[in-house]
C-alpha cells in the first residue's frame, strides 16, 4: 500500500493512504538515505510503500519503500554531531509572516529565509500581517517592502488575521498545497491559523528556553488537512528552518536577482564585493538592485549570523 505520513512520534508513523484510511506504521530495520546524514529516516510530508501486518488482531503497517522527495527542510540534530533532523518533507509552499514593528522584522531577517528557503527549492508568499494596526507612515514603509520584494518576483499580501481581510486571499493561495508558516513569535501566525480553520487549535507556542543556544527539544510534525482543500504542516521545527551549509559563490544564486545577472561577470565565480567587472556590482551602482538584499547577502557572505542564526527564529 501507499500513503502520505501525516505524523511522526519517532518510532511509529501515522499514514493516510489516497482512499483516506490512516494505519500506524514503523519501520523494520534501518533505512539508508543517499546524501543525507539525518537522524530521522521518514519525516511528515514523506510518500511511503508499506505492507500490513496483525499482532493480537490490530492491523498496522511497515514501511519499506519511502518516494524520492521533492524538497524537505532540516534542523541541527539534538546532539553535537553533524547530523540533521528533517522536519517535513515534500512542502509546496512556506508562507513568512511580517509585522513592522510589533515585533519588528528586519529584512535582513527575511532575506536569509528566502535565501534558505530558495537552497530548498521552496516558495515564499510573504504576508504582511496586522495591517489594520499601523498608521499612514508605517503602511506606507509596508508598501515600499512588499514592492521591493514584488519587484524581485515574490508574492506579497497584505492582511489582517485579527479583522480578516485578505484571509481569503491567503486560502486561495494554499488550496490544494501542503504549507508551512514561519515568522518571528508574536506575528500572530496562532491567530492566522485559527482565521483559516476556526477549531484547529494547533499547539504554536514553543517554551521560552527553546531559542537559548544549546537548548532544543525534541519536538513531532503533524499535518493537518483543512477544509478547503489545504495541507498544513504544524511543528515547532520551522525554528530551525534556516540550517543550510552553502559555500560563498553559491549564495548569489539563491538572490533571484544577481543569479539574473550572474552570466554577465567576468568571473564564473564572482563572489559580487572586489571582483573587476562585477555585473552585480554595476547594477548596484545603478540602483537597479535594492541596497538592502545587497547588505543582507554581505551578511550571509560574511557569516554574520550572531543576529540572524536559525535557531533565534522562533515558532509563534
Amino acid at each position: 500500500m501507499t500513503g502520505k505520513v501525516y505524523k511522526s512520534t519517532g518510532s511509529w508513523y501515522s499514514v493516510k493512504t489516497t482512499l483516506g484510511k490512516t494505519y500506524n506504521c514503523r519501520i523494520k530495520g534501518k533505512f539508508r538515505l543517499k546524501d543525507i546524514k539525518s537522524t530521522n529516516p521518514i519525516a511528515v510530508g514523506d510518500v511511503v510503500d508499506f505492507d500490513l501486518e496483525t499482532n493480537n488482531d490490530e492491523v498496522s503497517g511497515v514501511i519499506n519503500n519511502i518516494h524520492d522527495r521533492k524538497n524537505y527542510i532540516v534542523r541541527k540534530s539534538v546532539n553535537l554531531s553533524k547530523q540533521t533532523h528533517i522536519i517535513a518533507a515534500n512542502i509546496d509552499q512556506v508562507f513568512l509572516l511580517i509585522t513592522f514593528n510589533n515585533p519588528p522584522t528586519f529584512t535582513s531577517f527575511i532575506d536569509r529565509f528566502l535565501v534558505t528557503a530558495e537552497a530548498y527549492g521552496i516558495d515564499t508568499i510573504l504576508l504582511f500581517n496586522k495591517i489594520d494596526t499601523y498608521n499612514e507612515e508605517e503602511l506606507l514603509e509596508i508598501k515600499y517592502l512588499a514592492h521591493m520584494y514584488r519587484t524581485i518576483g515574490y508574492q506579497c499580501l497584505g492582511i489582517s488575521a485579527k479583522t480578516g481581510k485578505n484571509i481569503d486571499a491567503v486560502k486561495s493561495v494554499m488550496k490544494e498545497k501542503v504549507s508551512m508558516f514561519a515568522g518571528h513569535s508574536g506575528v500572530g501566525k496562532s491567530t492566522l491559523v485559527n482565521s483559516l480553520q476556526p477549531g484547529l487549535d494547533l499547539k504554536t507556542k514553543e517554551i521560552s528556553t527553546q531559542h537559548m543556544q544549546g537548548q532544543h527539544t525534541t519536538t513531532f510534525a503533524e499535518m493537518f488537512d483543512l477544509d478547503f482543500g489545504a495541507k498544513i504542516i504544524d511543528t515547532p521545527g520551522i525554528k530551525g528552518f534556516g540550517v543550510v551549509d552553502m559555500e560563498p559563490e553559491e549564495i548569489g544564486d539563491y538572490f533571484p536577482e544577481f543569479f539574473a545577472l550572474k552570466h554577465l561577470c567576468k568571473f564564473n565565480n564572482c563572489l559580487h564585493v572586489e571582483e573587476p567587472k562585477c555585473a552585480v556590482k554595476a547594477a548596484l551602482d545603478k540602483d537597479e538592485i535594492f541596497h538592502s538584499r545587497y547588505r543582507s547577502y554581505l551578511q550571509i557572505l560574511q557569516g554574520d549570523e550572531d543576529n540572524y542564526r536559525a535557531d533565534n527564529w522562533e515558532n509563534e
